[in-house]
């Protein structure tokens, strides 16, 4: 059979017939296909005279009905923000009804009863499914730092006869169904600039030239026996190889320039994939979702309608918060949330008073809000603007004059950051578990006897930034044109020798010792005194190994950053190799 037959089969399997037109309309074939369809499946024995279904499709469609599903809920939703602050997508409400509920609903519709549920990002949230649904729950612990191939991968061994389901997807009609004769993914007629597949005459899906659109991926696909090993020797080779760490499983299905399987289209208004807080808005303008603590604060704060906030879109995860991006009255403005882990970082109301010591002073962007409870902030947004290159001169000079002004202005507020009680504290986060790194207690030993020679020439403690990395150096044009240098991002900022911010540019730059050499000249004009210059050093190791902590636990809540981590570890050990190497020459 050929799809065009299997279709007829199934939609026979499903209606009884009435005459070929009203089969054509059904299944938006031409009538000629249908005709043409019928006439070989009569002749090859798959449907009777009176245009039913043998024996023989019978036995087919067995062989291919559906078993079961996988519903893929583990990733952040981070184009989702600000209801990722709260929720998981899987669990938005449109018309009063959650998404994955609704697709579960729709699975046991079709008799689908044995259904995967792969989980992460506020996994919990999900446990009343296996309950009331009788689902069973499959977690993903790295779903920070790979996409949902590795989900996939961890159920793997139950593809066969499968569907593949995205959990933000909203369905009108059933998209499953009791049965199925082929191998399909399915896409809308929506053309899509960032598609890489569109459909064929032959109804194949094939992939896209460069820059030239094709079908919406909708994400649902159902998978044969017949394509199952295949798929699944494929997610376990693609999964094994860092490159695909951030790739979406349909990666799988390319080979030779097109899908392994045929395309279903469905319309556009049939299937939407809800992706951000303003589609959800346009489909279901009463969602609970809608009602968020960070628009209510928005609205609030700038004196607005909820629905005069509008173009929210995510900013790039930091570190450690997640922000996005919004108009409102024609202006644009960045809203904070903090990420996870953070109550246990940051002190929200230190961080207050150290913007109501700098607000006048124009060395940071402005700050609209902040609240010193759990550190939602609102600040005006910078157009035109660039972070720091930490290899150009120029730049660095800027930043230089801006850090050296900063410190020149001597302010103070009532609490100190301290590095070496905060490396006890950020080790004391990871509950009792032994570091990961094997030498871990011999370097902590090296680098805490560092302490005598920072105390010793220790230089007067002042306001500093300590999170002056060159990415919260932000270059921006002022409204007469003018270029505009400004440091942001001031969560960490405290009492501490302004030397700090020095080591502190350096290891975050990655630098080396010839480029923190250089750096250091840069700050004191080419005239620093040895001693000052290996106090930096020692705060080099220092501070490497308190962001080595700081790295080890968010690594806990199942945040990576990969080399970044590493590299602050290699500071702690190298710098304090550096720093005797020094001293034995004195």
């Amino acid at each position: 059979m050929n799809r065009y037959e299997k279709d007829i089969v199934i939609e026979l399997m499903t209606e009884p017939f009435i005459n070929q037109r009203i089969l054509a309309e059904k299944l938006r074939y031409s009538l000629g296909i249908v005709n043409k369809s019928i006439k070989e499946l009569t002749e090859t024995g798959y449907i009777d005279d009176t245009i039913r279904p043998t024996q023989k499709a019978i036995d087919e469609i067995k062989l291919n009905q559906p078993k079961n599903a996988i519903i893929l809920a583990a990733g952040f939703g981070m184009r989702m923000v600000p209801i990722n602050t709260e929720i998981p997508k899987g669990l938005i409400e449109i018309n009063g009804e959650r998404l994955i509920e609704r697709i579960i609903r729709q699975l046991h519709e079709a008799g689908v009863n044995e259904i995967y549920v792969v989980v992460g990002f506020m996994k919990e949230q999900y446990e009343y499914l296996i309950d009331e649904y009788g689902v069973e729950l499959v977690v993903n612990p790295e779903y920070a730092t790979k996409n949902n191939l590795h989900s996939m991968r961890l159920v793997n061994h139950h593809i066969s006869n499968t569907y593949i389901v995205p959990c933000d997807i909203w369905c009108s009609n059933n998209p499953f169904r009791r049965y199925e004769l082929y191998s399909w993914y399915m896409v809308s007629d929506m053309v899509d600039s960032e598609s890489r597949v569109r459909v064929n005459r032959k109804l194949e899906l094939v992939e896209t030239t460069q820059n030239s659109g094709g079908n919406t991926m909708v994400g649902i696909a159902y998978i044969t026996l017949n394509e199952a090993e295949s798929v699944k020797n494929r997610i376990v080779e693609l999964d094994g190889l860092r490159k695909y760490d951030e790739s979406f499983w349909e990666e799988v299905l390319f080979e030779e320039n097109r899908l392994m399987m045929a395309a279903k289209m469905v319309h556009s208004t049939e299937v939407i994939e809800i992706d951000t807080y303003e589609q959800l808005r346009e489909i279901d303008s009463n969602s609970n979702q809608l009602k968020t603590d960070s628009i209510e604060i928005i609205s609030n704060v700038l004196e607005v309608n909820p629905q005069e906030v509008t173009d929210i879109t995510v900013l790039k995860k930091g570190m450690t918060n997640r922000s996005f991006l919004f108009t409102c009255k024609g202006r644009k403005y960045i809203m904070r949330i903090p990420g996870e882990g953070t109550e246990q970082l940051i002190d929200r109301r230190q961080e207050a008073a150290v913007y109501n010591v700098i607000k006048d002073k124009h060395i940071s962007d402005n700050i609209i809000y902040i609240n010193p409870d759990n550190g939602y902030k609102i600040t005006e947004y910078f157009e035109n603007t660039r972070v720091c290159d930490p290899l150009d001169e120029s730049d660095l000079k800027k930043c230089i004059k801006l850090l050296k002004e900063f410190h020149d202005m001597k302010l103070s507020v009532e609490h100190e950051f301290d590095i070496f009680k905060l490396l006890d504290f950020y080790e004391s986060l990871w509950e009792g578990a032994p570091s990961v790194y094997g030498d871990y207690e011999t370097t902590k030993k090296n680098v805490l006897s560092l302490k005598q020679y920072i105390d010793e020439h220790q230089s007067e403690k002042i306001l500093t930034h300590i999170d002056a990395n060159n990415d919260n150096f932000l270059f921006a044009t002022d409204e007469e044109g003018n270029e505009i240098l400004r440091l942001i991002d001031w969560e960490y900022a405290g009492m501490q020798d302004p030397h700090v911010d020095i080591a502190m540019f350096c290891i975050y730059a990655l630098y080396d010792r010839e480029q923190t050499d250089h750096f250091i000249s840069l700050y004191f004009d080419g005239n620093v005194d040895d001693a000052i210059k290996i106090k930096i050093y020692c705060y080099v190791a220092a501070c490497g190994l308190l962001w080595s902590n700081w790295c080890e636990y968010k690594s806990r809540l199942g945040i990576e950053f990969g080399e970044y981590s590493l590299r602050q570890y290699r500071y702690a050990k190298d710098f304090y190799r550096i720093v005797k190497d020094e001293l034995s020459k004195k």
